[in-house]
């Protein structure tokens, strides 16, 4: 059995980002190990066992290149539509609220998108069902 622990994001500015997830997912540092060329701050909240690693590489100037592969990750919260409100109000430009109903059929989901500050793309969905 193996049991998923955290995902890593390479960030440019510590600061930025750990403000950005603490302001929008109420995640804060649980631990940060500082290295000569590197440091690591892991984010989590009382939601889930699940951390997120933000990696701050020293003296990397160019933003990273995010590539093609990169998708998204993905909250569940309690009232989706609150969120986008408070984040539309805060500045933070969330996308537009979608309700997930493919081909007319039966909701699956309601959610968002938003960009971090390195432009990792997160989607914020409404919990319940699958969504848990």
């Amino acid at each position: 059995m193996a049991k998923y622990i955290h995902s890593m994001f390479r960030v440019m500015d510590e600061a930025r980002s750990v403000d950005f997830y603490k302001r929008v997912f109420d995640m804060t540092v649980a631990d940060r190990l500082d290295f000569a060329d590197f440091t690591l701050i892991y984010l989590s909240n009382g939601e889930s066992g699940t951390e997120l690693e933000l990696t701050v590489n020293k003296g990397r100037t160019e933003p990273y290149d995010l590539g093609d592969g990169y998708g998204h990750v993905a909250f569940s919260v309690d009232d989706v539509d609150a969120l986008h409100a408070r984040l539309e109000r805060d500045g933070f430009a969330p996308r537009k609220l979608v309700d997930f109903a493919p081909d007319g059929g039966e909701r699956i989901a309601r959610f968002f998108f938003i960009a971090d500050p390195d432009g990792y793309q997160i989607e914020v969905l409404q919990r319940g069902g699958r969504f848990l």
